[in-house]
Formats: C-alpha cells, sequence, structure tokens
C-alpha cells in the first residue's frame, strides 16, 4: 500500500500553523482580556491539563474499534465547533468553560494522528520526520504571518484566525484513509505489563519533566519578550527561528537516527534543554543569545520528540500504539505542561524570569540523569 504522503503532510501542516497562530500569541491575547498572570498560568493549565485525560480515553476507543480516522475526525470537528464560543462572551469562567470543551477535542487528536502515520509508514517508520516537518512549516509561514498582522491589527482578531485554522485541521483530516493495525498480530502482552517495566517509567518521568520545564516557555516568552520591549514580528520571527532549526532537523534526521542510538540523542536533546533555558533566564535582553537558545529548539523539542516516538513505537506493541502516543501526551504534554503552566503563572510575578527559567533548567537536569541512569542501556539502539 502507498504510504499517502502528502495527505498525511497536510494534516500536520495545518495542525501545527493553528500552533503557530497559537501558541505565541494566545496568551497576549488573554492579557488584552485583562487576565493576570495567575490567570494566564491556569487557563494555560486547563489547556494541557485535558491532554491527561482526553489522548487516554480516545486512544483506548481506537486501538478497540481502529477507527483511529473517524476519531481524529469528529474531535477535529468539535473543536473547532466549541471554539466559536470565545466569539459570544467574555469572563474568566466562560474561558474556563471553553477552553476545557475545545482543548478536550483537539487534545485527542494528534497522539491518534501519529499512530495513524506510524501504520501507513509500516516499516518505513524513519519517514516519520521527513513527514512530520510539514507541520514545522506550517508553524513558521503562521507564526510569522500573524506576528505582521497583529503588528497592524488588534490582537482581538486571533480568535477568527485560529478557528478557520482548526476547520482546516477538519477538511485535511477527512483527506486521509483508514488503517487498521494486522489483524495476525494479537495482544500478547498487556499494556499493563509493558508499563510496569522499569525503563518505561522512567522514559515517561523524563518526558514529564522535559514538559514541565517548557511551560514558562509556552506561557511566559512572548509576554516575557513583550516586557523587553521586543515587537510582535520580531517575538513571531524567534519563535520562527525555533522551528527553522527544527526543520533542518527532521530534513537530517535518518541519517541521524542511522549515526547514533536514540539513547545519545535523547541525552543531547535533554542536555541542550539546561543550557536553553537558563539563556532565555539570564540572557533574554540580547537578541544574539535568545537566537541561539531558539536555534536549541531542534533538540530540545526537535530531536527529543522523534526520539519519544520512535521510542514508543519500539516499546509499545502494533495493538497497543494508539494508547502509547496517547501516554506520551497525557503524561508528557498533559501532565508535564500542566506543572509547568501553573508552576509559572502562579511564581512568574513574585520569583521572576530568572529564577522560574532556572528551575525549568534544573527539572531538565532531573530528567538527564534519570535517562542517564534508566533509560535506553540495552534497547535503544537504532
Amino acid at each position: 500500500m502507498l504510504v499517502p504522503y502528502w495527505r498525511l503532510s497536510n494534516f500536520y501542516f495545518f495542525y501545527f500553523a493553528t500552533l503557530g497562530s497559537f501558541l505565541p500569541y494566545w496568551n497576549l491575547f488573554l492579557k488584552y482580556q485583562h487576565f493576570n498572570a495567575a490567570q494566564i498560568g491556569e487557563l494555560s493549565a486547563l489547556l494541557m491539563a485535558t491532554k491527561i485525560i482526553s489522548p487516554n480515553l480516545w486512544g483506548a476507543i481506537a486501538d478497540r474499534t481502529g477507527k483511529r480516522l473517524k476519531i481524529i475526525r469528529w474531535a477535529a470537528f468539535f473543536t473547532t465547533l466549541l471554539f466559536s464560543g470565545f466569539f459570544f462572551k467574555s469572563g474568566f469562567i466562560w474561558f474556563m468553560a471553553i477552553t476545557f470543551g475545545y482543548s478536550f477535542f483537539w487534545n485527542a487528536s494528534l497522539p491518534q494522528f501519529e499512530a495513524a502515520t506510524l501504520f501507513h509508514l509500516q516499516k518505513e517508520p524513519y519517514r516519520y520526520s521527513q513527514i512530520r516537518l510539514w507541520g514545522s512549516v506550517g508553524f513558521i509561514i503562521a507564526v510569522l504571518g500573524v506576528g505582521r498582522f497583529l503588528d497592524h491589527h488588534s490582537i482581538s482578531n486571533l480568535p477568527l484566525i485560529v478557528i478557520v485554522l482548526f476547520a482546516s485541521i477538519w477538511l485535511a483530516a477527512l483527506c486521509v484513509p483508514e488503517i487498521k493495525a494486522s489483524a495476525s498480530e494479537k495482544q500478547a502482552v498487556s499494556v499493563f505489563q509493558i508499563l510496569k517495566q522499569p525503563e518505561i517509567v522512567a522514559f515517561f518521568a523524563v518526558y514529564l519533566l522535559l514538559q514541565a520545564a517548557h511551560g514558562p516557555y509556552y506561557v511566559f516568552y512572548s509576554i516575557h519578550l513583550k516586557q523587553l520591549h521586543y515587537s510582535s514580528s520580531l517575538i513571531g520571527e524567534l519563535w520562527a527561528l525555533g522551528v527553522m532549526a527544527e526543520i533542518l532537523l527532521f530534513i537530517y534526521m535518518k541519517k541521524l537516527l542511522g549515526a547514533f542510538s536514540l539513547r545519545r540523542i535523547l541525552l543531547s536533546s535533554v542536555f541542550f534543554s539546561i543550557v536553553r533555558w537558563l539563556i532565555i533566564g539570564f540572557a533574554a535582553d540580547s537578541l544574539y543569545w535568545l537566537a541561539g537558545a531558539q536555534l536549541l529548539h531542534a533538540a530540545t523539542f526537535g530531536s527529543a520528540h522523534v526520539a519519544a516516538i520512535h521510542l514508543i513505537h519500539q516499546y509499545f506493541k502494533q495493538q497497543h500504539q494508539g494508547k502509547g502516543q496517547a501516554l506520551y501526551a497525557s503524561l508528557s504534554f498533559g501532565l508535564g505542561g500542566m506543572v509547568g503552566s501553573l508552576f509559572s503563572g502562579y511564581y512568574w510575578e513574585e520569583l521572576g524570569a530568572r529564577l522560574v527559567y532556572s528551575v525549568a533548567a534544573f527539572s531538565c537536569l532531573l530528567a538527564f540523569i534519570i535517562a542517564y541512569f534508566w533509560v535506553g542501556k540495552n534497547s535503544c539502539d537504532t
């Protein structure tokens, strides 16, 4: 069966174009709505918190029914429908309710699409990064375009941009063909037996800590740079620079996977995460240091994420791929992201950027220690 390369890539393009419009600017929109730092942190944490439940629920259903793309399509539809609630009312409680509603469905789609992509690739999993890079392209186009737009127009227009992109995700999902796991492969090992292995526990702990450390970046990076008098377009360009570095990494990822073990890639990614958060915390007034920190996004997210996808592909049997991807999303981006968002929201004004990013760096140091002693010593060679 031929791999539907462009249809898979199209979904990633629009999914991450939505993130490119959302992540750098949504908290600026919340600030425009007169929410304080703690409220912004709580709304961001709620967005992450739904990742704890939603991916696991939909992942279990997808593995049981085999209707992975049907779930993705309905999730994308209800995401668009519920997000439209931002146009009808304002206020913190209303924003909490709408955020919970649309993110419960939005967070269901990507983990299942990751599993669907690997099913389509079958014996060519190394091609994942060649497809995933189009998500990064979408992110760059969106983050630069929206940044320039907001330099000349009110940020009150942001929800309209985001909802158009949500609808595009739904349309892209309609074009991807369904594929089921091989009927010949039975569940010889239960998912609970897999999860009891010390290396699996350590793997999820590492990625939880990594994503917790990203909390101050996703929630307050743009606000921090605005306070240092960077323009919206320059902030968008800095976000885009990080993703451009990520694209270059995806292009050469096949060679890196052939040259280095997943263990080495993971350890390098975590080490550069420590460096990146210290730079942002202590040298954000220098554009050159900020640019260097953004180039490290290739490691702190790009190579770390690719290593995770391949490790999950190894750890979980084909019949458990949906659950494995869901657990990765829920424990790292969900629980880890929620902890990082809450911490940064509650302590940003009290501790300041330097101390908050220092805690993020320390979180990555703990992740490095756990990964060094427990992850991949015997099973991560590619």
